[in-house]
């Protein structure tokens, strides 16, 4: 199995930037997929940004293209969400996810507050 703890979440004012982080243990041996989503109460859960490991490719939603940077260090399971240029419309609990095509483990998410 696979354990997933994000970290960094926090209120901010419209402008500002803040730093997510995901460490992932466990059996974390062939996962090639890491992403983080977003969920607002009443909305499905938005996939943010992903890395795909193997290829090193990244891909964002277009609203956060530009504002939104994931990366990774492969050697200590650690994925980050650098995120700048904060609105009010990215207030949301923030989750990190992991699999091998698309996500199958899910941290418990941290709360971003932008106002």
């Amino acid at each position: 199995d696979v354990q997933l703890v994000e970290s960094g979440g926090g209120s901010v004012q419209t402008g500002g930037s803040l730093r997510l982080s995901c460490v992932a243990s466990g059996y974390t041996n062939g996962l090639n997929y890491m992403a983080w989503f977003r969920q607002t109460p009443g909305k499905e859960r938005e996939a943010v940004a992903a890395l795909y490991i193997d290829g090193d490719r990244a891909s964002y939603v277009p609203s956060v293209k530009g504002r939104f940077t994931i990366s990774q260090n492969k050697v200590n399971n650690t994925m980050w969400l650098h995120m700048n240029s904060l609105q009010p419309e990215d207030t949301a609990t923030y989750l990190c996810a992991a699999g091998y095509v698309g996500p199958i483990y899910w941290g418990q998410g941290t709360q971003v507050t932008v106002s």
